[in-house]
């Protein structure tokens, strides 16, 4: 790495890291946050497909010696970002190196003309500036301007900062795409002026590529997958199809399966039974079926509308849509590609198809922006090179050169600057106290030793690192009711709250013998009568539950559970509702015997940050948790209206119009509860 080289990586990662750091969660955060640090805290084994190089990574973390367990983990993925945008530079200061002969852009590297020797009438703008007049290997003010640029802009994009700020994996998944981008790129330069030169190019480049390619396959392996139709173009297009028959290809085969045996890490780890064991991938078959997402299959169901999405999501990735300057020099940079080097606009366009059309095919939750992290990072170069054209163009045709022209390119500095601006106050979490209050909120709800049904994973991820990593609450028993769908999760209970399991065994026994059968072959449950039988068990297991814990202790399930009128939760909400007073407590409601009305417990919530102006509307926090809040303050008003304690019922309609000034019937029930004061 040359010094110029060097001092653009470096710059780009103090800035990148000190603005990630800046803007870190204090404490766990919403989605899988909760479940990935108590996997990577403990060794254990991570949602599909298991993650196990960012969980190993991520337990490293988890040992520095400072700050709270989940801030050290989401240190990781400020590390991954700043690195991941550093290469960024890297990548695009490569990319603006490697300049084909423009009649022969779209053929292989074995016919085509390096810079050094292009001919002296070429009409490239950069190459007609007295500055681009260097070796091949020379780097100009300009490819490091434009590649610092890129990198302060893809630091800046919203996706990539979102998740630099908090425990997940698409960070390391980000880097490791990038410098193997980087080093397919490198190589490639290499193995043009090589060929140029009639010497046999060297591979060790490609090889490190592949070998960090089988490696991220252990991260994210979906999204790095969908980029290797686009490196195996480039490759081939470099070095031709003989390759397909190389010694070179078998020992970049063995490479990837190299980095690719990673994944031995899950068995190993299933094998300890750590606390998060999810899909207890000790055998075979539960190793594939882990490693597939085989639980995510009945998510593929294709849409050409969600190519809105995309456009949408692209759209706001660096900015707002009213200077969209990011994605014209993106447009720009893929044009100049088009005509100086059809190979690299290929590689750039078929990663982006690529990965639009998974996307296509599946319907992703909260991450989705997260999917698309490829055709970001490919529209990051695109941009990058459409940077480095601009500056050419100007220096070239307005000829202004020297520092006064360069002055006037750094006019181009507003690029990631407005990204920056716009993705501020999205992405910064340093008060991002939502998911820790929602836990305890929830928790002061609940008496001691209390049963909490829910199927609310924006509570239960986060509530299990409050349990296990803070040892919080201890005392309560929270079942999640949709995990209870999955064999793996009986072992965690049955250590977590074995007295409720010994209380409930032969209920579990007769659901876990139909659970079973139906994971080895869920063709066997097609039919109506299969189907009945299935779910019946598994709600006299739940019912079982709470019959038995509500003689003992308190019970307690969350709202989606109760006023589920439509989804999975429909016969159990009915059957609760049909056997049980159902009280609101706070964020949650007291499931009792007969017709007792015990008195409400009001517990002071937590609502920092928590407003619905701050949000997108497709944020998790807007969709999933301000409902929550919503939902309870209205019923609990609207539960002490009916007891005629409109005091009450009008601080309860005042904390949701509080959240949302917008909420409609809060604001009419607030009317009526004083109406009703007042008389």
């Amino acid at each position: 790495m040359t010094h110029v080289r060097l001092f653009g990586f470096l710059f780009i990662f103090a800035l990148s890291f000190s603005l990630y750091w800046w803007t870190l969660a204090p404490t766990v955060t919403l989605i899988d946050s909760g479940e990935l640090i108590l996997a990577a805290r403990t060794l254990g084994v991570a949602h599909p497909p298991g993650f196990p190089l960012y969980v190993l990574l991520a337990h490293v973390a988890t040992w520095l010696p400072f700050g709270n367990v989940a801030v050290r983990v989401h240190l990781a993925s400020a590390l991954f970002a700043a690195l991941a945008a550093a290469f960024m530079t890297l990548l695009v200061i490569e990319a603006a190196l490697t300049r084909p002969n423009p009649g022969q852009a779209g053929v292989s590297a074995a016919s085509s003309t390096p810079r050094d020797r292009l001919p002296p009438n070429d009409h490239d703008p950069v190459d007609e500036s007295p500055l681009a007049q260097a070796s091949v290997d020379r780097i100009s003010p300009a490819d490091l301007t434009a590649g610092v640029l890129s990198g302060a802009l893809f630091a800046c994009s919203r996706t990539l900062w979102a998740y630099a700020t908090l425990a997940e994996v698409y960070t390391l998944n980000a880097l490791l795409i990038v410098v193997v981008f980087w080093l397919i790129v490198r190589w490639r330069r290499d193995a043009m002026q090589s060929l140029a030169r009639r010497t046999e190019p060297r591979h060790g480049k490609l090889y490190a590529a592949t070998l960090i390619f089988g490696l991220a396959l252990g991260v994210h392996h979906v999204t790095v997958a969908l980029t290797f139709p686009a490196l195996a173009m480039l490759v081939i297009s470099t070095t031709g199809v003989r390759f397909l028959a190389s010694k070179q290809l078998l020992y970049a085969m063995l490479l990837s399966f190299a980095g690719l045996s990673v994944y031995v890490y899950l068995p190993v780890a299933g094998s300890q039974s750590p606390l998060m064991n999810w899909g207890d991938p000790r055998t075979l078959e539960h190793f594939w079926w882990h490693i597939s997402g085989r639980q995510y299959r009945a998510y593929f169901d294709f849409s050409v509308s969600r190519i809105v999405e995309f456009v949408r999501l692209a759209i706001r990735e660096f900015g707002g849509v009213w200077f969209p300057a990011a994605l014209t020099l993106a447009v720009a940079g893929l044009g100049r590609l088009l005509y100086r080097d059809r190979v690299m606009f290929g590689f750039l366009v078929l990663v982006v198809l690529c990965d639009i059309g998974f996307c296509l095919a599946y319907d992703i939750a909260e991450d989705k922006d997260a999917y698309y992290l490829p055709a970001f990072i490919a529209l990051t170069i695109a941009a990058g090179l459409g940077t480095r054209f601009a500056i050419g163009l100007w220096l070239a045709k307005v000829r202004i050169i020297g520092v006064r022209g360069y002055a006037a390119s750094a006019l181009l500095l507003a690029v990631p600057l407005h990204a920056f601006s716009s993705n501020l106050h999205v992405d910064d979490r340093s008060n991002f106290f939502v998911a820790r209050d929602y836990v305890e909120n929830v928790l002061r709800s609940i008496e001691p030793h209390a049963l909490l049904l829910t199927s609310d994973w924006e509570l239960y991820s986060p509530s299990l690192y409050v349990r296990e990593i803070e040892n919080q609450r201890r005392d309560a028993v929270v079942v999640d009711v949709n995990l209870l769908r999955r064999s793996w999760y009986y072992d965690y209970l049955d250590r977590a709250y074995p007295d409720l399991m010994t209380e409930v065994r032969s209920e579990v026994n007769r659901f876990r013998t139909e659970l079973g059968a139906w994971e080895r072959d869920t063709s066997a449950y097609a039919t109506i009568a299969a189907q009945q039988r299935i779910n019946s068990r598994f709600h006299e297991m739940v019912l079982a539950m709470v019959a038995r814990s509500v003689k003992q202790t308190p019970v307690y399930v969350t709202s989606e559970i109760v006023l589920d009128r439509t989804g999975q939760n429909l016969e159990l909400g009915n059957a609760l509702r049909t056997n049980y007073s159902i009280v609101p407590t706070g964020l949650v409601f007291r499931v009792t015997n007969g017709n007792d009305r015990l008195p409400v417990a009001e517990p002071q919530l937590l609502v920092r940050g928590l407003s619905i102006g701050v949000y997108d509307d497709d944020d998790v926090v807007r969709k999933k948790i301000i409902p929550v809040y919503l939902r309870m303050a209205m019923s609990s008003g609207i539960y002490f209206a009916a007891q005629g304690k409109h005091e009450k019922a009008i601080e309860k309609f005042k904390l949701a119009l509080a959240i949302d000034p917008g909420f409609q019937p809060a604001a009419l029930a607030l009317t009526r509860s004083r109406s009703a004061a007042r008389h």
